[in-house]
Parts: structure tokens; sequence; C-alpha cells
């Protein structure tokens, strides 16, 4: 996975692209601001950006938001020391696939970035249960109708909401990652969501699915026994 760094500490570039390279990885670049790095992005089209937050000159947010509008393939992972909710809600919507604090171990990060690979979130347990609190705190404007999900739609819809990577998701269903993937991208396109984060929000927001329990225990209970809800 080609992939561009963006850190305005060297050192801690350099640390990371030392695992990265150990993994497998190819490092095509290294940015000290965003500004650098939509530069970067331009000259090496890559696979992955691993972007920090706050630096100066050009922050990662401001530089996520311009490097989705202008190569929306690329994935943009915010690695970062900020646990700011600001921060964690303007990266989501600037288009980032993932927010991941700094403080995680390397083997979390690499399994993070297989899932990126494979057009997953990099998003911890944590994280997405701040997203979908966020969303059910939101002013309960009347719901637009959209167009009525299918039944295997709703069931992939919950697994989703549920954590699940695409893979499990096919095991669990009895179908190829592909035909997840199709799904996917239907369920998107009617629920009108930017990423699989604001996916699951919004079918929790909206009634789709169960809520989820805010008790970490019961909210583990939750994602082994919840049954599909079907309209």
């Amino acid at each position: 996975m080609r992939t561009v760094l963006v850190d305005d500490h060297a050192l801690f570039r350099d640390g990371v692209a030392s695992l990265l390279l150990a993994w497998g990885h190819e490092v095509v670049g290294q940015a000290a601001d965003g500004g650098e790095a939509i530069d970067l992005v331009d000259e090496t089209s890559p696979d992955v950006v691993l972007m920090d937050v706050r630096m100066p000159n050009v922050s990662g947010l401001e530089a996520t938001a311009r490097i989705k509008e202008k190569h929306p393939e690329v994935a943009i992972v915010m690695l970062t020391v900020s646990e700011d909710e600001a921060d964690l809600f303007r990266a989501i919507k600037a288009g980032a696939q993932g927010y991941l604090l700094k403080n995680l171990e390397a083997p979390q990060l690499r399994t993070m970035l297989e899932g990126v690979a494979r057009g997953e979130p990099a998003i911890t347990p944590a994280t997405a249960a701040r997203i979908i609190d966020e969303f059910l705190r939101a002013p309960g404007a009347a719901r637009q109708e959209t167009q009525r999900l299918t039944e295997r739609e709703l069931e992939v819809l919950q697994l989703v909401t549920a954590g699940q990577r695409n893979r499990e998701i096919a095991a669990e269903l009895g179908i190829s990652e592909n035909t997840v993937k199709f799904h996917l991208k239907n369920i998107v396109e009617k629920l009108h969501a930017q990423n699989r984060a604001e996916l699951a929000a919004r079918a929790v927001r909206e009634g789709l699915v169960p809520e989820l329990p805010r008790d970490p225990v019961t909210n583990e209970r939750w994602h082994r026994e919840a049954p599909v809800r079907h309209r």
C-alpha cells in the first residue's frame, strides 16, 4: 500500500515509516504540514494518507477536505493526539476514513491499515461509539423519505452498525465480500451517508436498527444478540 505520512514531528514520521516498511508498505513521501501534503498527494497518488490534525500553516482537517475534493479515491486516516470531539467530527465530515489516536499499539495500527486496504474504516470501537452518540443527540429533524431498504440490505446495515468488517458480514450471511460491497454501496446511496461511520450513526438515529446501549458490557451483548428490525 502506497502511503504518505503527514506530521509536523519528523521523529514521529520516521518511526511510523519504519513500521510501515517492516509491514511491507511503500512510503512514497512525508510532509510536515497540510499544504505540503496536498502537493505531495498530487505528485505521488498514494493509496492512503496518515494525517495529523493540528499542524502549522495548513491543518490536517483543511488538507483532508481539499485532498478528498481532488482525489476522492485516496483514503485519509487521521493519526493524532487530539481527543477533541470537534476535531473528530470535522475529520469525518471532511471525508476521513479513520480517526486514530497516537497512543494505540503498533499491532492495532497494522490491523486498522489492513482494513483500510479493504475499504473499511480505521475507527476503534470507542470512537465509533462517540460518533453514534453524537448523531443520537442531533436535533430530531423530520426524517426524509428515502428508498426502502431490502431485507438483505437491512441485515447488512445491522452488522455494519455492530462494527463487523466486510469479511465477517460475508461469512455471517453466507455471501461473498463483493456482494457485501454491492449492498453497502446501495445502502450508502439510499441513506445519503458519506462513509461507513456516518452510515452506522444514521441507521441508529433513524431507527433502522436498535439503538446501541450506552453501557460497554451491554453494548457487547447487543452486538451478539440484537435482531434485525424490518420495516
